[in-house]
């Protein structure tokens, strides 16, 4: 199945941008006639005939839609802290969008080996990877943050932080924590930097609502506690 994304739909017709008309007409050879999928990013698959097949503005005629298309029963928001190697970021944010996430916040932590990220990557990563695992909803990427100025957002619902907490207990499992999340819930989700959150961060989350949790007993980078609990969210009810 081939999913092509527009950039405006207004439930007559779907325009497609220069990037996915030359993919859709050039390498695809889709022609004026043929029916081609279409979704808006917002949660909609459109079924549509292509009208015009210029290969830098196609458009394409919409005959049916399908609301929350392949969507998930939760709202998840990963806060992550960018890794020094860019390219495991974009990894998480990749297999992230296949499990289902929406939103994906990068947050610059005080321990942080990396302190400045730029987003337009992530974004087309995400674009791509929604196309990809057959789903109508693009993940918002967030513009980066600091982690104390996330933690004092106002955020809904079930918040939870993956720290170490070396040497304290208290922690709960995520799957023991995720346990009360009910269809249409909301959970955001905090994973640390390389070197973990400094205690401060750790205590204002706490004291902001977050339960701290654990991912198991190995010790996990950040890329890959990031696809972790996205997975816990996914998998809990399987």
């Amino acid at each position: 199945m081939e999913i092509f994304y527009a950039y405006s739909v207004d439930g007559r017709s779907a325009l497609l941008d220069d990037e996915e008309s030359a993919h859709c007409v050039r390498v695809l050879r889709h022609r004026k006639g043929d029916e081609v999928d279409v979704m808006d990013g917002l949660g909609t698959l459109y079924h549509c005939v292509l009208e015009d097949d210029s290969p830098k503005k196609a458009v394409a005629r919409v005959v049916s839609a399908e609301e929350g298309w392949h969507s998930h029963p939760y709202k998840l928001t990963m806060a992550v802290c960018p890794t020094k190697n860019n390219d495991r970021f974009e990894w998480f944010v990749e297999k992230a969008t296949e499990v289902g996430v929406d939103v994906i916040a990068p947050v610059i932590g005080d321990r942080s080996e990396r302190k400045v990220y730029k987003t337009d990557r992530a974004r087309k990563i995400a674009l791509s990877a929604t196309k990809q695992s057959l789903k109508a909803l693009v993940p918002v990427v967030e513009e980066p943050v600091s982690v104390k100025e996330f933690i004092r957002s106002d955020r809904g619902g079930l918040k939870l932080i993956a720290y170490c907490f070396e040497g304290e207990k208290g922690r709960t499992s995520v799957m023991e924590a995720l346990r009360g999340l009910e269809d249409g819930g909301e959970v955001t989700v905090l994973i640390g930097p390389e070197g973990d959150f400094s205690p401060e961060e750790a205590r204002l989350a706490i004291d902001c609502g977050y339960v701290p949790i654990h991912l198991g007993e190995s010790r996990l980078r950040t890329e890959t506690a990031a696809v972790t609990a996205a997975e816990a969210v996914y998998l809990r009810r399987l």
